[in-house]
Order: structure tokens, then sequence, then C-alpha cells
């Protein structure tokens, strides 16, 4: 039997009902204390017959001696020793004094308490001292995230009313964040009160009076955003509780198509606040063909004076289709990208052979003359000079014929200037001053 029965049932115990009491409750059988009546013997209960406290001898007519001996013995019994009957009425007047003083504490330790339990009240009787004891009673557990008013460790009386309210887990996704949190609410609008979240215009994935239990509840919230979009040279605002831009964008009415795109990913979250340009695209292709730089392969040959290069094979450039991508944003040209290409001719290497052979230091016949004067005069003394008409080269202006046919590879102005020297000696031993009609006679100082 709970302590809130036994308490109900203790006020509605009646006289009657000493049969079912507790030993600790049964009252004590004591004879009551009645004042002696007048003319009667003290020690005489007052349920003696008048009269028969009178003086002996004075009985009654028509008694005999046995009823007046009858009479005599009562007396003699009753006027035994003086204390004896005050001896027997001390211990029950005691035993009558504890159990009304245990019947005061009992009363006294008995409190009326109203106890809410998650919003569901009810009033009983309890004898714990204070919030913790009842919670205990009544076997109702808290941990760190529940709610108890007034404190677990405050104390009780008659009157008192208890607040119990569990936590309750909410797994809560506000605007893309998730997190953790606990709430004592019973519905999901309570719930976001508590939390401080602002719901009107909102996106919640459970209904304002859904029921979380103690287990919890997971719950998606979008609140209302202002989201601005620049397109086709218009600026478009529009209050969204959209969960991604491209929803926002199909809001307000923005269609892509082609190559169109926008400025931030499209499945990114709508910040409050946020401007988002949309880019219309338009593109084509175009294809070019390149050329392919050749390589020169060049080898060492000691046959072949040092500074001659001999082309064994001239390079060919190949060929290769390069296509590119041109795009133009909101009507502004974009710089080309290339986005593929295909070789269509191979390059071939162009091959020359590089002399190593030392120079000869001089040449007969044309030693001795004054080429430093004939340099001068020709090109200035510039080994890399070139006429005006771009035909004629070198120290001494030759022409790529003349420069060939001598041996010279290439073109004199090319060659060192050792080497044009040399060159010019030989043209010399072969046809003398003529090739150089105005300069020629400088040779002779």
């Amino acid at each position: 039997m709970s302590t809130s029965q036994g308490s109900h049932r203790a006020g509605r115990r009646g006289a009657g009902a000493s049969a079912t009491l507790p030993v600790h409750e049964q009252p004590t059988m004591a004879a009551p204390l009645v004042p002696p009546v007048a003319g009667t013997v003290p020690g005489v209960g007052a349920g003696a017959v008048p009269g028969q406290g009178a003086v002996p001898g004075q009985g009654s007519s028509g008694q005999g001696s046995r009823a007046g001996s009858r009479r005599a013995a009562r007396r003699r019994k009753a006027s035994g020793p003086a204390g004896e009957g005050l001896r027997r009425l001390v211990p029950q007047a005691l035993v009558v004094a504890f159990l009304a003083g245990g019947t005061s504490a009992f009363v006294a330790d008995d409190k009326a308490v109203r106890l809410s339990v998650d919003g569901v009240p009810r009033t009983f009787h309890t004898f714990a001292d204070d919030v913790d004891e009842l919670l205990a009673d009544e076997g109702l557990t808290v941990g760190s995230h529940d709610i108890v008013a007034p404190a677990p460790t405050e104390a009780l009386v008659s009157g008192d009313e208890i607040v119990v309210r569990y936590g309750r887990p909410v797994a809560l996704t506000l605007d893309g964040h998730r997190r953790q949190v606990w709430t004592t609410a019973r519905t999901v609008e309570g719930a976001l009160r508590q939390l401080g979240v602002r719901a009107e215009g909102a996106y919640l994935s459970a209904s304002r009076g859904a029921p979380i239990s103690r287990e919890g509840l997971t719950l998606d919230v979008r609140t209302e955003r202002t989201i601005t979009f620049l397109a086709d040279g218009r600026e478009r605002t529009v209050r969204t509780n959209a969960a991604t831009v491209r929803e926002a964008l199909a809001e307000a009415g923005i269609t892509l198509s082609g190559q169109d795109a926008i400025s931030v990913a499209p499945g990114s979250f709508p910040r409050d606040g946020q401007t988002v340009s949309v880019l219309r695209i338009t593109g084509s292709r175009q294809v070019r063909e390149e050329a392919i730089p050749y390589a020169v392969e060049r080898v060492r040959d000691p046959d072949l004076f040092a500074g001659t290069e001999v082309v064994d094979r001239q390079g060919v450039s190949g060929v290769r289709r390069v296509t590119y991508s041109i795009r133009s944003v909101n009507g502004v040209k974009q710089k080309p990208r290339r986005t593929g290409e295909e070789i269509v001719r191979e390059p071939v290497s162009r091959k020359v052979r590089v002399g190593t052979r030392r120079l000869p230091s001089s040449v007969a016949g044309a030693d001795g003359l004054d080429w430093g004067a004939l340099a001068a005069c020709e090109s200035g003394g510039r080994p890399g000079a070139v006429d005006p008409s771009g035909t004629y080269g070198g120290l001494y202006q030759f022409d790529p014929g003349t420069w060939r046919s001598l041996g010279g590879s290439g073109v004199a102005q090319n060659a060192p200037a050792a080497e044009q020297t040399f060159r010019a000696k030989k043209l010399y031993v072969q046809r003398g001053a003529s090739p150089w009609p105005h300069c020629g006679r400088r040779l002779h100082g």
C-alpha cells in the first residue's frame, strides 16, 4: 500500500475500526476516570447501587443477614490499601497520552502535494521530507537535461506543487547547420519557441503541433531569407525558405538554358542577403590549323672547316588541327579556350653537318694584304653587317651564291670573322680585287 493510500485510510478510520489498526495504533481499554458519586465510599465505582455505601446494618427491609454479609465483604474488598487503585490508573493514563502524541506526529508528517510530470498533474499525500525523497518514492529519475522545480534539495510542506519536465534530444538542422540540442518542450512549436528559432515563414520537416517523445526528434528548419538575383539587366529580390540556390532561382521565375550559369554553386545553401548573378552564355566552336615547328639535328663533321655548316636535309613543319571554344558572357566575348587538338602532319627535322676542322691561317697569294682596310670600307668592320637590300652581308659583303661557292654554309654574316676573312682570301686568289670594285684598292694600302 502506497504512502498516500495509507494516509487517506488513516484519516477515515473510526472508532469501530480498531480491530484493523496496527498494534501501536490500538486504543488502550482503560476504565474511564469518573468522579465518585456523592454518598459513596471512595474507591467504589460509580456503577455501585445507591445505598450500598450506607453504614452497616442500615440495609433495606426484607434482606437477611446473608445479604448484609455480602455487602460487608464487598466493603472490605473495596477498602483495601489506599494506593492500589491509583497504581492501576497511572499506567493506563500514560498509554493514552503516548498514543495521543503519536497520532499528532503522524498527522503532522502527512503532506498534501501536487506533482506535475510533463504537464500531467496529480494530488496525493506523502511523508517525504524533501523533493528528492518524493521523487525517489514515486520512482522518478531525473538527469542533467531535465527540469525539477523546486530544487530536489528543497524541503516539502503541505500544499507544495512540484513540476518535473523531462529533456528531449532534438537533432536540429537549422539553415544547413546540424547540431544536437535538448528541450523540455513536448511539441515542435514549443521547442522552437524555447530554442529561440524564428519560425514565421520557415520550412519545417515536422508540423508545429507534432509531439516530441522522450526518445527525441529529427527536425529540419529553414528560415525565410532574402535573396537578390541579377539577371538579364534586372534585379529581382525574393523571400524564400528554399534549401538550395537552384530552388530559390526557380521561385524567382528565372530559367537557365544552354550554357547559362550562376555566380555560386547551384546546390549551395542560400544565405540571407546574398546576391547571385546569372550569366547568360552563348558559345561556338572554332577549328584552326597551326604549324608544328620542326627540330634541328646537328651532326659534327671533322671534314668540314670549323664554322662551316652543311644542310643535309631541310626541315618541314608539321600541322595540327586545334579546336577552340568561343564564349560570350552577357554579350561580352571571352578569350578562346582550347578544347582539343589533332595532329594532321608530323614535322620533319632539319639535319645539319657542322664542321670541326681547323681553318688554315693563310692563303697563298693573299697574305700580306690589308684585309682590315677592306673590311672597314665594305662593312665598317662589322661581321654581321647586311646591306639595305638584304643581298650582301658580312665583313666583305658576300652574296649568298659566292659564299657557298667558296665552301661556306648559310650566309656570310652568320659565320665567324676569321672564316669570312679566309674565304675572302680564297676569293681574291680566284678573282683578284674585282669583287670589290670600290674598296678593292684598300687591300694595297
